[in-house]
């Protein structure tokens, strides 16, 4: 390249063009995961929310951020883009519903080393689809095209959430004694924890392609490992309408063993029964392809639990039937007892 020979920000790898059509392209999207609250439409500075102040009398916000992790390796060898932001939006919602929040509005920030705006779009349609299952607005995000940044084809994404709660009705588990019952909400896989562990088992050690329909699973791996985390949302918020849930963990990185505790008070432990419910297939065949132990699998894996609720014991049943009305499988997987130590949690079987 001469001296003298003129250089745009395309040569150097950005294109605008293909960032303002991305732009077109998700404008349905977006509109189609509104609220009646959003003031703004796509495009500006910020988004701007008006807080229903006449629902709320003493409103508390509640946020969360995440990703998806190592998950977006599977999206990248499977080229599938379009569930990811399924799972983007879910592990941010699922975090504050157990607080009792309301989710409100969703913001994602998409980042790759060259933008394809089809395949952004698809990545945007799976989080206006989480946000429309679970409620909340998309108001905005931020797609940054950065060359040199990450490989051809890859990506990587992150979003967060705000909503909000009354503050007398903030869940927070102080209200957790012992006797109170344990609902674990079934998952529908794997979420997005523990890939890496998953794709180091699956595809390394047992080399098993991802396109190989698995007998076990009665579907190819790659359809099992892609399914996106489930959304609890509008099954809690139903359940909160006529029940008391005086604590709630969802189940997420470092799994039930680690994530229950994290509600309790710090003279209750949580006594599970490990064969309360049944281990869907992929878990048993990470643990016998990679030899892992029961204590590992549980604090890795959702294990088939992808929401704790803690709630008193004369409520269980009803709880269970609202929850099969609502399309919800659940099970009673365990019970409050006093904690004789610094253990907060035992798994019985």
């Amino acid at each position: 390249m001469s001296k003298n020979e003129k250089v745009t920000y395309k040569d150097a790898g950005v294109d605008i063009d293909a960032g303002n059509r991305f732009v077109q392209m998700i404008k349905p999207l977006v509109k189609a995961a509104s609220r009646p609250e959003v003031l703004t439409d796509i495009g500006g500075f910020g988004g701007l929310f008006s807080l229903n102040t006449d629902k709320y009398k003493n409103p508390a916000l509640v946020s969360s951020t995440d990703g998806v992790g190592t998950k977006l390796k599977l999206a990248f060898m499977l080229d599938k883009h379009d569930t990811v932001g399924i799972d983007l939006v879910a592990m941010c919602v699922n975090d504050i519903i157990v607080q009792g929040a309301e989710p409100l509005f969703f913001l994602d920030y998409l980042a790759t080393g060259k933008l394809t705006p089809e395949k952004a779009a698809d990545i945007v349609k799976g989080i206006s689809d989480g946000c429309v299952e679970s409620g909340c607005a998309l108001i905005g995000g931020e797609t940054a095209e950065m060359p040199g940044m990450y490989a051809v084809g890859e990506y990587d994404l992150a979003g967060f959430t705000v909503g909000v709660v009354d503050r007398d009705a903030i869940i927070d588990g102080s209200a957790i004694t012992v006797g109170d019952k344990l609902i674990g909400i079934g998952s529908s896989g794997l979420h997005s924890n523990g890939f890496s562990l998953a794709r180091k088992v699956l595809l390394e050690k047992m080399g098993l392609p991802l396109q190989k329909k698995v007998d076990e699973l009665g579907c190819v791996l790659g359809e099992e490992l892609i399914k996106p985390t489930k959304i609890y949302v509008k099954s809690i918020l139903n359940l909160l309408r006529d029940f008391t849930i005086k604590g709630m963990a969802h189940i997420t990185g470092g799994g039930l063993l680690e994530n229950v505790p994290r509600v309790l008070p710090g003279h209750c432990r949580a006594i599970i029964d490990r064969n309360s419910w049944q281990v869907p297939a992929i878990f048993e065949l990470i643990k016998e392809g990679g030899n892992i132990d029961d204590m590992e699998l549980l604090r890795t894996f959702n294990c088939g639990i992808g929401m704790v609720l803690i709630v008193p014991k004369d409520d269980v049943d009803d709880i269970l039937g609202r929850l099969t009305g609502l399309g919800e499988e659940a099970w009673l997987i365990g019970e409050i007892g006093q904690t004789d130590g610094d253990e907060q949690i035992e798994i019985t079987s």
